[in-house]
């Protein structure tokens, strides 16, 4: 199955279980792959026949920078299934990095990843 990747889409957003994340807030990395079929899309060369980054991109932001969840597994949720209800997409993996998470110790990001489909 052919994809479109959208990797390292950097947010600030107000999730998490302590009041801290939820006053302050944090930043947010998202990795989206979205399945499709592209082979219509690379032979015409019409962007009516695939996915707008930009439109994926911005749905992506207005969820991440909008209500705030409890847990990054509810935001991954989120964002998953509005892209598969607004997009022509038959599959989506959304990774959802937590690089300040208030957890003592070194780590560069802790993380939830989903795969749903239609």
């Amino acid at each position: 199955m052919d994809k479109i990747i959208l990797e390292g889409m950097e947010f600030y957003g107000y999730h998490g279980t302590t009041p801290e994340e939820r006053s302050l807030g944090q930043r947010f990395i998202l990795d989206v792959e979205l399945f499709l079929d592209l082979q219509h899309a690379g032979i015409s060369d019409d962007l009516s026949q695939t996915v707008n980054y930009a439109s994926v991109f911005e749905t992506v932001q207005s969820i991440v920078c909008g209500l705030p969840c409890q847990l990054i597994e509810a935001l991954a949720e989120s964002v998953a299934r509005t892209l598969l209800e607004q997009f022509p997409i038959s599959e989506i993996m959304v990774r959802v990095k937590k690089p300040q998470a208030p957890v003592p110790g070194r780590f560069s990001w802790l993380a939830a990843e989903i795969t749903r489909r239609k």
